[in-house]
């Protein structure tokens, strides 16, 4: 099933996605809300799919699948040509940081470069989306802790990245998490190991990998950060990035207002976004 968070007539509501239409869940709160509650309303919701009363996507507009995610982590150094490119050693335990929620962005809306900086750069990533959660989950039950995935972008400011140890600040500038453009169930998905993922700016393919180079897979993740903490329904987790990146060009291809990026993952769809200037 495809899930996704949409506005319209003033209001923002959860659909279900049905070819080229939305189906409203019929159900208050938000996409947290429904992931929680996944078990009790996925009956409900798969009538609602198969009865099909929907109307345009065109009509609507997709917002990010979860708004304002509980938690939103990310994994740095997690493809093989993306660490070579970045010349540093493979890490022998899993880099994480945070996204801010304020970061978080709709999957076909303008990311903004921010006043005064000039390395702005693109990151295409799988995103899995937590469903049942818990804490201490091992790599064997850690499929069962998943939801669902979408698409993201881990836009990144390389200056503000690299001017500290610690990566956060870089990586949480307003709109620099743009995902979606709706949540594909786990079921649907089938094996998220083998899903190639491409990047395109200004139509250049500038990053094409799959999920299978991963270093640390995603049962890996999941058992690694439920160690010290408890992941909760809604909890979003960027999975790393392949080699392309604009920092590892020769010479460095920064983004610019204008540019388009494109991040596409197959079976998930894509997002797309026009950098612009902070206004």
């Amino acid at each position: 099933m495809k899930l996704a968070t949409y506005s319209a007539n003033g209001l923002t509501r959860t659909g279900i996605v049905v070819g080229d239409q939305i189906v409203d869940s019929g159900i208050p709160g938000t996409m947290i809300d429904l992931i929680r509650d996944w078990d009790a309303l996925r009956p409900g919701l798969e009538a609602k799919a198969a009865a099909g009363i929907g109307v345009p996507l065109s009509s609507v507009k997709l917002e990010a699948p979860v708004q304002r995610p509980g938690k939103m982590f990310a994994i740095g150094l997690n493809y093989a040509d993306h660490i070579e490119e970045s010349k540093m050693a493979v890490p022998e335990r899993q880099v994480w940081f945070t996204k801010a929620q304020t970061s978080v962005n709709a999957p076909y809306d303008p990311i903004e470069i921010a006043k005064g900086t000039t390395t702005n750069d693109y990151e295409v990533e799988l995103v899995a989306i937590i469903g049942k959660g818990g804490k201490h989950v091992s790599a064997d039950n850690a499929p069962a802790t998943i939801f669902g995935y979408c698409v993201g972008n881990d836009v990144t400011e390389r200056m503000w990245q690299h001017a500290s140890p610690q990566w956060s600040l870089g990586k949480s500038f307003d709109t620099h998490a743009p995902m979606g453009p709706w949540i594909v169930t786990a079921d649907e998905v089938g094996d998220p190991h083998n899903l190639g993922l491409r990047c395109f700016v200004n139509g250049e393919k500038r990053q094409d990998s799959n999920t299978s180079h991963l270093v640390f897979n995603i049962w890996q993740q999941v058992e690694h950060l439920s160690t010290g903490m408890t992941l909760e329904p809604g909890d979003v987790l960027f999975t790393g990035t392949p080699g392309g990146v604009g920092a590892a060009m020769n010479p460095r291809q920064f983004l610019a207002p204008g540019d388009i990026v494109r991040c596409e993952v197959d079976g998930l769809g894509y997002i797309e976004g026009v950098m612009v200037g902070e206004s």
